[in-house]
């Protein structure tokens, strides 16, 4: 229903207006009524209605001058109908400079009014209509822009995209946020202008479907970005019904930034999501946390060692020799609650990338020690301790296990996501818990391809979209795509596409042209 705001000082004027017009009939309902200006003004900027009739004679400042008002103060002003009962042309010429779209005279005909409104309602509905699918398109845009930054592609064509669509100055400070979960149906741009201004806001949703936003951040301060972030979450998950979260990042400045804070907030999501589900988490809080876990780092090492080996036998002589540095130094309980959270944080961290669930290990865990935060002794820590790092080998065995057939296709789904980076068979085959040869042999075996031959192709791959939607060097396209060295992405370029760089670009221009 398009919403109507009632104006006159007569009581009975509203009285007539809200009986004598079936509303309904031409989609209205009405949200309001005032009796003078100014608490018309302040109504109207609360309720937003998309119509507002008004009389020109009123106390304390008249129809028109509320028009006025609220055509400077509002981004998008209602329609406005004067009602009145001089029949005077100078009135209706300053009505209409006013942007009024309708003048009534005084009685108002039944038919005339019913007329007026099934115009206004056509007028009303196109205008949303239009400005709905302008939205859309420009959402479309802004996405597709905001996802190629967050995965790390620069370019001048993008800068001065930034520029101009996003309203980014090269130096700008922006902060990250991400919003959980990812299958949310609530209109979330609409919702967010709720507690983020609107003309410094850029919505977005990533690959894996999640809502999240870039925020021109230098004029909010950290107690008003973190105080709306809690409304909102709090919102959220009234309305789903379930927990929601909201995970924030650090404030950076530049559109080179974007991947790196995007990149907080998904280092968030991993470790926090999984675990609490619902509430605001911030990365300068896990930042933070890990600082003051590096110093047991060694002791860490060891037992995280014991963990990824499933030595269960090892764990508890670990377990033992950490705390004992602990009481060594003399670390409050608080500070051994943040020791043992980093671990938590590392071993889920393990659980993830394997493709675990890290909530059904903390769940457990939970429920036979409790929460982290009430274990208020060294004991109880330790015991903690023990149990997270024995429950986690036993589990990580059993993903290692399940997870050995499906290596291969998370080593390439890796690749084709980081290729732009420094990427190494050896430290692919670590990071997988797996020998290299043998990875190399499964590589060949699924792509048909030798690791290094399929890493250029992809890089070559994304070097000819380069070439042909921008205007950088080659020696800039190169370092793009992850070749450190210009004249041997040159010649493998030439040697999978048939000709150097400079020949397909130019070829693909006059193709254009």
């Amino acid at each position: 229903m398009l919403k109507v705001m009632l104006v006159d000082d007569e009581p009975w004027v509203l009285e007539g207006l809200r009986t004598m017009v079936n509303w309904g009939k031409f989609g209205f309902e009405i949200c309001g009524e005032a009796l003078n200006g100014p608490d018309a003004l302040r109504l109207i900027q609360e309720q937003k209605p998309d119509l507002v009739l008004t009389d020109i004679n009123m106390p304390v400042f008249n129809g028109l001058e509320l028009i006025a008002k609220l055509n400077v103060s509002m981004a998008k002003p209602p329609k406005f109908v004067i009602l009145s009962g001089y029949d005077d042309f100078q009135y209706a010429r300053t009505a209409l400079r006013q942007r009024v779209d309708q003048y009534l005279l005084k009685p108002i005909d039944d038919e005339e009014i019913e007329s007026l409104l099934g115009k206004m309602q056509t007028i009303i509905q196109n205008e949303i209509a239009s400005n709905m699918d302008r939205q859309k398109k420009r959402a479309f845009i802004v996405n597709n822009l905001i996802t190629r930054l967050i995965q790390g592609e620069h370019s001048e064509e993008l800068r001065v995209m930034a520029v101009n669509l996003l309203n980014l100055q090269p130096d700008t400070e922006l902060v990250c946020i991400l919003i959980a979960p990812p299958y949310t149906a609530v209109d979330i741009d609409q919702r967010l202008n709720d507690y983020f201004p609107w003309e410094s806001t850029c919505f977005f949703q990533d690959a894996a479907g999640r809502s999240g936003m870039m925020i021109q951040s230098a004029s909010i301060s950290c107690d008003s970005l973190a105080e709306n972030a809690r409304r909102l979450q709090k919102a959220l998950a009234e309305q789903l019904l379930e927990p929601a979260a909201i995970m924030i990042s650090d404030r950076m400045n530049g559109i080179e930034s974007m991947r790196e804070i995007y990149s907080q907030t998904l280092e968030v999501w991993k470790l926090k999501y999984h675990r609490e589900k619902g509430g605001v988490f911030f990365y300068s809080d896990l930042k933070r946390m890990s600082t003051g876990a590096e110093l047991q780092n060694d002791n860490l090492e060891r037992l995280l060692e014991k963990v990824k080996a499933n030595d269960t036998a090892g764990i508890e002589p670990s377990i033992r020799e950490l705390f004992s540095s602990f009481a060594e130094q003399l670390l409050t309980v608080e500070a051994v609650q943040a020791q043992v959270a980093h671990l938590e944080m590392t071993l889920c961290r393990l659980l993830a990338e394997m493709n675990g669930d890290p909530a059904t290990l903390m769940n457990e865990l939970q429920k036979e020690y409790g929460e982290l935060g009430s274990l208020g002794d060294y004991f109880m820590l330790g015991k903690y301790a023990d149990g997270l790092c024995r429950q986690t080998a036993v589990y990580l065995a059993e993903l290692h296990s399940a997870n050995e057939g499906n290596t291969i296709f998370n080593v390439i789904q890796y690749v084709d996501l980081e290729f732009r980076n420094k990427l190494q068979l050896q430290e692919l085959a670590r990071q997988f818990h797996m020998n290299s040869a043998y990875l190399g042999q499964l590589f060949r075996k699924e792509t048909g391809r030798s690791f290094s031959e399929y890493l250029n192709e992809k890089r070559i791959e994304a070097a000819k979209g380069l070439l042909k939607r921008t205007q950088l060097k080659i020696s800039d396209i190169a370092l793009q795509v992850g070749f450190s060295n210009t004249d041997y992405f040159i010649d493998k370029f030439k040697l999978i596409v048939g000709v150097v760089p400079s020949v397909y670009k130019n070829a693909k221009k006059n193709k254009q042209l």
